[in-house]
C-alpha cells in the first residue's frame, strides 16, 4: 500500500498519484452522487484511497450533465488515460452508468478496452421500471425515489429510455472485460445491479458481484474489494496483499 499521493489538476479533472512508485495503470474514475449529479472534486477521497490501496493513477473525470454530451467527455478521458498504458475504469451512480456506456461503445468501435470495470450502485436502466425502485424506496435513505425520474429526465433529455449507451442494461453485454459491481441490498437501483450482472454472466463475461447488506456496509467494504479486484486484472497479474 502507497503511503503518499498528490494531486494534479490534468486535463481532463484531477488527478491522484502515488508519490515514489512507478504506476502500472491508470484508473479512470467517473463520479456520481444520489442526486445524479455532484463534480470531480467529490470523488477525491475515493480517488486518494484507492490510489493508496493500489498504486495506480486515478483521473477523476469531469463531463456534462447531459446525455450524450457526458459519455462523450468520458469517453475523450479515456483516451487520455489509456494513451499512457494500460487503464481500467470505475464509476459510481451516474458515473457507473458512464462507464458501463463507455464499455459498450469501445465494443463496438472496435477500441482498445479497459483491463476492467468497476460499478458501484449504479443506474443502468433509465427507464425506471425496476420493482426495488418501490420495494426499496423506505428503506433507502440515500435516494429521493420521488425525484428521480425528473432527475432522470433532465439528463437523458431526448434520449430514447432504452438506448443501450444510456441505458446499457439494453445492450448487448458480450465482449466486455472483467466486470466487479457493487450495491446495498437496501438501496432503490438495486435490481439494475443484478439484472445487469445475470446478463453480463450469461454473455460469458466474468463477474464479481458484491451485494452488502446496506450503503453503511457498502461504505466500509467496498474500497478494499475494488483495490483487490483492480489489482487481480493488472497486466503484471499482481494481486493485491491482504491487510492483517
Amino acid at each position: 500500500m502507497v503511503s503518499e499521493v498528490r494531486v494534479d489538476e490534468g486535463p481532463f479533472g484531477p488527478e491522484v498519484r502515488p508519490e515514489g512508485t512507478a504506476v502500472a495503470q491508470t484508473v479512470l474514475y467517473l463520479h456520481g452522487d444520489p442526486r445524479l449529479a455532484g463534480t470531480p472534486q467529490d470523488a477525491l477521497p475515493t480517488a486518494r484511497e484507492l490510489a493508496r490501496l493500489t498504486g495506480y493513477a486515478v483521473v477523476c473525470a469531469r463531463y456534462r450533465p447531459r446525455f450524450p454530451q457526458a459519455l462523450e467527455d468520458v469517453w475523450a478521458a479515456w483516451e487520455h488515460c489509456h494513451a499512457g498504458g494500460p487503464a481500467t475504469v470505475a464509476g459510481k451512480r451516474l458515473g457507473g452508468s458512464l462507464a458501463a456506456g463507455l464499455l459498450l461503445r469501445l465494443r463496438d468501435a472496435g477500441a482498445t478496452l479497459p483491463t476492467c470495470a468497476v460499478l458501484a450502485s449504479p443506474i443502468l436502466d433509465f427507464t425506471l421500471d425496476s420493482p426495488s425502485l418501490l420495494l426499496n424506496a423506505a428503506a433507502d435513505r440515500t435516494v429521493d425515489a420521488e425525484a428521480l425520474p425528473v432527475r432522470a429526465a433532465t439528463y437523458a433529455g431526448t434520449t430514447p429510455r432504452d438506448h443501450p449507451l444510456l441505458s446499457p442494461l439494453h445492450g448487448n453485454l458480450h465482449g466486455l472485460p472483467p466486470l466487479q459491481l457493487h450495491a446495498a441490498g437496501t438501496e432503490v437501483l438495486l435490481d439494475d445491479t443484478l439484472s445487469f450482472a445475470t446478463r453480463a454472466a450469461h454473455s460469458g463475461v466474468a463477474v464479481d458481484m458484491r451485494i452488502h447488506e446496506d450503503s453503511a456496509a457498502q461504505g466500509l467494504r467496498q474500497l478494499e474489494a475494488t483495490a483487490q479486484f483492480l489489482r487481480a486484472w493488472c497486466p503484471d497479474g499482481a494481486v493485491m496483499p491482504r491487510r492483517g
